[in-house]
């Protein structure tokens, strides 16, 4: 069957393992809220403490995922990799699953641990995949930059979708303050960025599903 199997490794974790464990345990919180039941083929869990794995129904959109950890507050460093492919039926977690797809993802997440890669994503069909190795990580790179409060209107703005004016009631401050932060951390751009990377990743993967005669319908 495919799916999408997503992995979050926390970067450094074994310097606060305790903190890590209450981050990843947020963010899975988070995760299964935000996805609905018929678009998770599994529930997020997470392993050692350092680990978040997850598997999408296909046709999913994992780049959401990434951008509401980034933007949220007390954002721990992390490594991510998405790969759509084959995963065995199977019950439980994410963290009991297995497949082609996971074993390539632990492949990937060994790569973005030694290149110091913020985010790769593999779709299956090779010329989406060279362009994904240059624009995936991006993503990660552009929230890294951000300061606290430009964090913060990111994503009062991008996730939970309040327009600046709104914000800035929520936060009790101007709209020329919310938009000055919203311009530094060029929010626009971030949420342009992960839409390309949605759609481009969706067509990669419904071509290489094709190819094996296993069209891939988007979830509704």
């Amino acid at each position: 069957m495919n799916g999408i199997v997503i992995f979050g490794d926390v970067v450094r974790s074994r310097r606060d393992a305790s903190g890590a464990t209450a981050w990843l345990r947020a963010l899975k919180t988070e995760f299964d809220d935000a996805i609905p039941a018929n678009r998770r083929l599994a529930a997020f869990e997470f392993t050692q403490g350092d680990e978040l794995q997850g598997l999408l129904a296909p046709g999913t959109d994992p780049f959401p995922l990434i951008l509401r950890a980034g933007l949220r507050a007390g954002r721990r460093p992390m490594r991510w990799v998405v790969v759509a492919g084959d995963v065995d039926p199977g019950q439980g977690p994410a963290t009991q699953r297995t497949g082609a797809a996971f074993l390539r993802a632990r492949e990937r997440l060994a790569e973005a641990g030694a290149k110091r890669i913020g985010l790769i994503a593999e779709s299956g069909d090779a010329f989406t995949d060279a362009v994904l190795d240059d624009v995936a990580p991006l993503l990660v790179e552009l929230l890294e930059t951000l300061t606290d409060r430009q964090r913060e209107v990111a994503r009062l703005i991008l996730v939970e979708g309040l327009r600046r004016s709104e914000a800035a009631v929520r936060l009790n401050v101007s709209r020329a303050t919310v938009s000055v932060a919203a311009d530094r951390a060029h929010a626009r751009s971030i949420a342009g960025l992960a839409r390309a990377l949605g759609r481009l990743f969706a067509a990669g993967a419904a071509e290489s599903a094709a190819r094996r005669g296993e069209p891939v319908k988007v979830v509704s």
